[in-house]
C-alpha cells in the first residue's frame, strides 16, 4: 500500500515514528539535493538538512495540507535557510575584529568557495530571493505556480525573478569571457 504523503505527514504529527521514518526516506535525498542547491556547498546542505530534520517533528504539527506535503516541505527548507543565513551574518558581523585568526578563517573559507564549479557561484552571487527561486524552479523542477505557492509570492514575481536569473547569468558569462 502506498501512503501518501499528506497522511503520512498528519500520522507523523500525531506521534507516529514509522509515519515520519517513511516520509524521511522518501524525501532526504530531494531535501538534501535543494539544500545543495540553496547553500551553494556540501557541508552547509548537511547542517541545513540535519537542522530541518530535528525541527520537522515539531514542524509537521503544523502542517495542515493545504498544500502538497512538498510543498510544505520547501517552504520549511526555504525558511530554515533564511534563518541559517540570518544567523550566519550575525555571526559574521560579530567575528569582525578578531584579528589573524579570523582572518585566516575568512581565507580557508574564500579557497573552498572558489573551488566551487561555475553554476554554483553564480548561484552563490544572486541575492537570496532570485537563488531560492531558481533552486526551486530549475533544481526542484516545481512549476512557477508551485514556487510562488512555497515562497508565499505571486506566479508573476517567480516569473520576473526567472527572467532576471537568466539576465544576471548571462551577464556573469559574459563578463568572464572577456577577462
Amino acid at each position: 500500500m502506498n501512503t501518501s504523503d499528506e497522511a503520512l505527514a498528519q500520522a507523523a504529527a500525531a506521534g507516529d515514528r514509522d509515519a515520519f521514518a517513511a516520509l524521511l526516506a522518501r524525501h532526504y535525498d530531494r531535501l538534501f539535493a535543494f539544500a545543495c542547491r540553496l547553500t551553494g556547498t556540501r557541508d552547509q546542505a548537511e547542517d541545513l538538512t540535519q537542522d530541518i530534520c530535528a525541527a520537522l517533528p515539531r514542524k509537521l504539527a503544523g502542517f495542515r495540507a493545504e498544500a502538497r506535503f512538498t510543498t510544505w516541505l520547501y517552504r520549511v527548507a526555504v525558511n530554515a535557510a533564511h534563518d541559517r543565513r540570518r544567523r550566519a551574518a550575525s555571526h559574521a558581523r560579530a567575528a569582525d575584529g578578531w584579528g589573524d585568526w579570523e582572518l585566516n578563517r575568512r581565507a580557508a573559507n574564500d579557497e573552498d568557495t572558489a573551488a566551487q564549479d561555475w553554476l554554483a557561484q553564480a548561484m552563490r552571487a544572486l541575492p537570496d530571493d532570485l537563488r531560492d527561486t531558481l533552486a526551486l524552479v530549475l533544481g526542484e523542477d516545481l512549476s512557477q505556480a508551485e514556487a510562488a505557492q512555497v515562497l508565499d509570492i505571486s506566479p508573476g514575481t517567480v516569473a520576473w525573478r526567472m527572467s532576471e536569473v537568466k539576465r544576471r547569468l548571462r551577464e556573469m558569462h559574459a563578463t568572464e569571457e572577456r577577462t
